[in-house]
């Protein structure tokens, strides 16, 4: 394979996966581990990819974040049944954190008749809180109008007001090597805050979001339990070794 075909194809995997190993571009393009060392870095100079430890993401700003409206939609049944998982999770009397986000808004209806105490960053979620007749907090901070998240040094200061006996969080990508990531620092700064505050911790995601590296680090896997569904048998075996996984199916 030519040159710019292999980074042509490299750049495809990319973009349909947003990150790729030195061993998945050598085993796909049929070139030796070396070669494709050399087209990494190539194609980070070109501002096409950057490089990270065993592999390469896209870059920041290739990176995309969808809105609300689009993620809604996304693996639909799969985030379902994710979110009656974490909702399983919950007792009566917990006082616990939901972000911001498609899943963890499905977690409301579940919640119904359980006596907990909900503090969120998510905007999308006063109504449901308010239909379903809960106790519940919004956090101070910036509206994000592309996720409705409140963020930023008010909505973290909101949060270190609170103690957490749970807390429930949605991530743009999960990966042994990565942890958890999002797009946004300052989301990634609330997120992690959350997970401090909290006795247990749990990360909610489809597989979709695996092996997919974003520009912030969260923390490491190891910080929270994964509530996930469809991951492959062998991604499985891999993440346990780094943290509890709740499958929905």
């Amino acid at each position: 394979m030519l040159t710019t075909e292999r980074h042509k194809a490299i750049i495809q995997l990319l973009k349909e996966n947003q990150t790729i190993t030195i061993q998945d571009a050598a085993r796909i393009t049929g070139a030796s581990i070396s070669t494709i060392r050399r087209d990494f870095t190539e194609l980070e100079k070109a501002n096409e990819l950057q490089r990270i430890h065993g592999g390469a993401v896209l870059p920041e700003q290739k990176q995309e974040e969808y809105s609300v409206t689009e993620r809604s939609s996304r693996n639909l049944d799969e985030k379902i049944q994710i979110a009656g998982q974490a909702a399983g999770l919950v007792q009566h009397g917990d006082c616990i954190y939901l972000d911001a986000g498609t899943t963890t808004l499905k977690m409301i209806p579940r919640l119904h008749g359980k006596e907990i105490t909900v503090v969120t960053n998510g905007l999308t979620h006063v109504d449901a809180l308010i239909e379903h007749g809960m106790t519940a907090y919004i956090t101070g901070g910036r509206i994000k109008a592309k996720t409705a998240a409140l963020i930023g040094p008010q909505a973290v200061q909101t949060l270190q007001n609170f103690r957490f006996d749970k807390c429930f969080i949605g991530v743009n990508g999960f990966s042994a090597e990565a942890g958890y990531t999002t797009p946004d620092p300052e989301e990634a700064i609330l997120k992690r805050t959350a997970q401090q505050l909290s006795t247990a911790s749990f990360v909610l995601a489809d597989h979709s979001k695996y092996r997919t590296v974003n520009f912030a680090r969260i923390s490491p896997m190891s910080d929270a339990v994964l509530v996930t569904g469809g991951l492959p048998e062998k991604a499985e075996k891999i993440l346990q070794e780094l943290t509890e996984i709740r499958r929905t199916y």
